[in-house]
């Protein structure tokens, strides 16, 4: 990671140490920065102790699609970080696009390690998201009322900002940009939820579900920072 990112976490560290009226917000980020490391850590372990129990993905199982198109998700969530840190000083913000970035791009890293050891390839034999459009364990075709069946294979996974935004976002700078990157970072997480949640009705694999309980979690608790942070920005 780069030293800007690193000055930006020391930086907001003194702020916490000194009582500054951050210190909550940022105590928000650094807990679920540590939370997600632990998840990150345990869903390792528990995929190490349990490879005799759990049946090892085929390239066309929800556990195999849920993993390459989480990575191409992640992926955009790093890329959006790095943008928004050129784009503004606000040390609240390039604290939180330090922790998308470096969380999301472990992530993304553990997921590739996993089709690896299936013995799986990275490029998916079929259109993204048609794992998501396939039945649930239970045998429905949606669940959780997200209506998952209403996904088509090779649509956009959902809360991906388009081309688009992202060029609209690099136009833009200080508070403006940092509402934009805020609310494209919100529908960002909700896309993330959905996939995790679509998985954990589709898969049984204790290291898949493990990682993807901590997903919806985590990605909740950042989603209720982000909309305090987007309030306390309002459009000009």
């Amino acid at each position: 990671m780069t030293a800007d990112f690193e000055t930006d976490a020391a930086a907001s560290d003194r702020q916490s140490a000194d009582g500054g009226r951050r210190r909550s917000p940022v105590a928000l980020i650094l807990l679920a920065l540590i939370a997600i490391v632990v998840v990150g850590a345990v869903a390792f372990s528990v995929g190490r102790l349990s490879t005799l129990q759990n049946v090892t993905p085929t390239t066309q199982s929800a556990e195999a699609g849920f993993s390459r198109d989480m990575q191409t998700h992640h992926n955009q969530g790093v890329e959006l970080s790095f943008i928004i840190r050129d784009l503004t000083d606000d040390d609240e913000v390039r604290l939180l696009a330090y922790d998308i970035a470096t969380t999301q791009g472990a992530q993304s890293g553990m997921m590739r390690g996993w089709l690896a050891a299936w013995g799986l390839p990275q490029a998916p034999s079929e259109p993204t998201m048609t794992w998501m459009t396939r039945p649930t364990l239970e045998g429905e075709g949606h669940d959780h009322g997200s209506g998952d069946s209403a996904h088509e294979p090779g649509q956009p996974m959902p809360g991906l900002a388009t081309d688009e935004q992202i060029t609209e976002l690099k136009s833009l700078t200080g508070v403006a940009a940092e509402r934009m990157f805020l609310t494209l970072m919100i529908a960002h997480h909700q896309g993330a939820i959905e996939m995790a949640e679509a998985v954990l009705d589709r898969s049984t694999n204790s290291t898949v579900r493990t990682f993807a309980t901590g997903v919806v979690k985590a990605q909740q608790s950042e989603i209720d920072l982000m909309e305090s942070m987007l309030a306390e920005r309002p459009a000009a």
